[in-house]
């Protein structure tokens, strides 16, 4: 349905570009540019990041130790000087108000421009953090925002009330833009546009949640009353700011709602569990399911014998057992003659299924099939060919199973494996490489909960909270390069007493050759170094069954130290490895790193993971390595891993399907996400919702933010 006059002239109205505002000349417009600000929309939606404090201006005299405070002062006496420890140069500035003086510094300053704008007689506002050194006080690289005229600071606020005397924005700024620039077109914006906002939330959740009108909240957090709490402002606890994270996350997530009512809807093909495969397999393994596995096994069978099809997120830490529960779903597929396509998001991981699949499906007489992108053009058509005469059971590859050409006889179930480092639309092309087939998608990095409601909103959820029996608590050291030597020596003796062990060597620079070079001659050094024991090498460049034969050598003991790149990141199960030292590892993320140590800590024996960091190891990969001695947990260090970096770092947003949110904050808040998930699947679950006129502007305002992202068609 075509958007109805007045939602389409309030779309044309937000696209105004910023160079029609009043103000804005081509200078402003190229800095605006830089900080993605191109229409009023923009402006409205970037938010002022913090709030000043200015309706009490505070004297010199009345200035509190530690606090950001807001004074006027007049320049008594400025200029370069030396620090008295290192005789460094620094600029320094006298500034009193009768009651009182203060001392301001800058470290790093432009000289010509601070004496310039810094002459004795000149009076200013200053803003910063006021610190005591003994009977003096300091602030350190304040903001100062010079007076105009001669008057003193009543007259000051009389004349230019925009600036002084309130609660002020503080917006984002590049170099060349002034924050009183800034605010004097952000409010010329606010003033012109905001009053078009108009929500389409239904007005009685509008009402049960406490919501301000949208064009209210957008005035309430660019210019706040002043009578606001600025605490409340600068922790976005305000109703203006839950107001609009609020409607940003109802609308995504009421398009997570539909899409899963939509598969919900979909007819799909209803298996039969006969046990003809699975049985055999689980006879075969070495190990008994643990209750979570079987559980989890048991909602995935549930979901397959339905008429619609599966949409389902497994979940569990590193060693829960995901990938024999996801072997176990393909052999239902393949008993009732489909085909099943398991999709990874690196070569390496990809080859380690195969590897893993083939040793179990062999011996059922099933047809495995490998297709990655570095297979050569004859080894790939006849992969390609035999997927089409539906000869190969199970598809295991990378994207290049998602390429056009790939055609499957008949696919019946379609896994994904490492869902985060996929988006949407993959998982969109995986359903329509069959009629509708089962999708069961899986992940081995902890996903905290924030993230998986916005992410994988529209799947039913199985976790695989618990570890098979026998394994201990692994013992996780930082360790210093200097600290080597000693650390061969504990890693001989846990050789001498029969156990084994990994090397690890971070990628480095993305270049694989630096990478095995690395490796290569790490080897080298550690063959040397370890003259009574066998080391084994592996890393991504060699073939497939070169890596088979170096893993089945390690795990037949004939080999002792396996020296490895990052290809031993999953799915390698060796019991007697107790002992891992990851080299540079603050080069690695957490979950990475996480993902590693998963690798000892198999079997019954106490195992240790020594983390090598450089002398030059940076603050935020101190606070990584400090968090894996901290906690086994992968949900605490998932946490901790999403504060460190920040949802889209997190995920690798290029290719994760992670929603660009312009006003909320999945860390902070997360109970508005729930409140406005709860509100849109009940409003999704309304049957008369996708026919009732009276949400046809909700159903616009859903399709224009998020029909393309989401693949929602028949909402409108």
């Amino acid at each position: 349905m075509p958007l109805t006059p007045s939602r389409q002239r309030v779309k044309q109205l937000l696209s105004t570009p910023l160079e029609t505002i009043r103000g804005v000349g081509p200078r402003l417009v190229e800095k605006f540019s830089k900080l993605g600000l191109n229409t009023v929309e923009d402006a409205l939606y970037t938010l002022p990041f913090r709030y000043e404090d200015r309706r009490t201006i505070r004297k010199i005299s009345q200035l509190r130790n530690g606090c950001q405070e807001v004074f006027f002062g007049e320049i008594l006496a400025a200029g370069e000087t030396m620090t008295s420890r290192n005789r460094k140069k620094m600029f320094e500035v006298i500034v009193g108000d009768g009651s009182g003086q203060i001392v301001l510094k800058w470290f790093r300053y432009r000289r010509d421009w601070h004496k310039k704008h810094f002459a004795i007689g000149k009076k200013a506002f200053f803003i910063g953090e006021v610190k005591r050194y003994g009977a003096i006080r300091e602030v350190h690289h304040p903001d100062a925002e010079f007076a105009d005229g001669e008057g003193g600071m009543e007259q000051l606020i009389a004349s230019d009330p925009l600036n002084y005397g309130r609660i002020l924005p503080v917006y984002p700024l590049t170099e060349g833009l002034h924050q009183k620039t800034a605010r004097k077109i952000w409010k010329e914006v606010v003033d012109h546009f905001a009053p078009y906002l108009v929500s389409s939330i239904p007005e009685e959740i509008q009402k049960r949640r406490r919501l301000m009108p949208l064009q209210a909240a957008m005035r309430q957090v660019h210019w706040p009353d002043n009578d606001s709490d600025i605490d409340q402002l600068n922790r976005t606890l305000d109703s203006g700011h839950r107001t609009l994270v609020y409607d940003e996350f109802f609308y995504l997530e009421l398009g997570l709602a539909l899409k899963r009512r939509g598969i919900v809807l979909e007819k799909g093909i209803p298996f039969t569990v006969e046990h003809r495969y699975t049985k055999p397999l689980a006879a075969m393994l070495p190990f008994r399911l643990t209750n979570a596995q079987r559980r989890v096994l048991g909602e995935i069978k549930l979901d397959l014998m339905q008429p619609h099809p599966m949409n389902r997120l497994i979940q569990g830490d590193v060693g829960s057992g995901k990938t024999i529960v996801a072997l176990m779903a393909a052999l239902v597929a393949i008993e009732n003659d489909t085909q099943v396509a398991i999709v990874a998001p690196t070569e390496i991981l990809a080859e380690q299924h195969f590897l893993n699949f083939r040793h179990w499906l062999d011996r059922l007489g099933l047809k495995v099939v490998l297709l990655s992108g570095s297979m050569t053009a004859k080894e790939k058509r006849e992969a390609v060919e035999m997927i089409r005469q539906g000869a190969a059971h199970l598809v295991v590859g990378t994207h290049a199973v998602l390429q056009e050409g790939v055609e499957f006889e008949r696919l019946g179930l379609g896994i994904i494996d490492e869902q985060h480092r996929f988006g949407v639309k993959q998982r969109g092309v995986l359903k329509k490489k069959g009629q509708s087939p089962h999708v069961l998608v899986m992940t081995a990095t902890p996903i905290p909960r924030t993230l998986s409601l916005t992410l994988y909103g529209d799947l039913a959820l199985s976790v695989i909270d618990e570890l098979p029996p026998g394994r201990t608590p692994i013992v996780t050291r930082i360790v210093m390069e200097r600290s080597r030597e000693r650390e061969y020596s504990f890693i001989r003796t846990e050789l001498n007493a029969g156990r084994q062990g990994y090397i690890v060597y971070p990628l480095v620079e993305e270049s694989e050759k630096t990478d095995l070079r690395a490796a290569s001659e790490g080897a080298e050094h550690l063959a040397a170094a370890f003259p009574d024991h066998t080391i084994g090498l592996i890393h991504g460049r060699m073939k497939a069954d070169e890596k088979e034969a170096v893993m089945q050598n390690f795990k037949d003991g004939r080999i002792d130290i396996l020296v490895s790149t990052t290809v031993i990141e999953v799915g390698i199960d060796v019991p007697n490895a107790t002992i891992m030292m990851i080299e540079h590892a603050e080069r690695f993320g957490l979950a990475q790193l996480h993902q590693l140590r998963g690798r000892v800590g198999r079997g019954s024996a106490k195992s240790t993971c020594l983390l090598l960091r450089s002398d030059r190891c940076s603050e935020d990969g101190l606070r990584r390595l400090q968090v894996m001695t901290e906690t086994t947990d992968g949900f605490r260090i998932a946490e901790a891993d999403l504060e460190i970096r920040g949802p889209g770092e997190f995920l690798g947003t290029r290719q994760s399907g992670m929603p660009d949110f312009r006003v909320a904050n999945l860390l902070r808040d997360g109970r508005i996400l729930e409140e406005a998930r709860e509100d849109a699947f009940a409003l999704a679950n309304d049957p008369e919702f996708l026919a009732d006129m009276k949400y046809v502007q909700l159903r616009q305002v859903l399709l224009q933010r998020w029909g393309s992202r989401l693949e929602l068609a028949n909402v409108g």
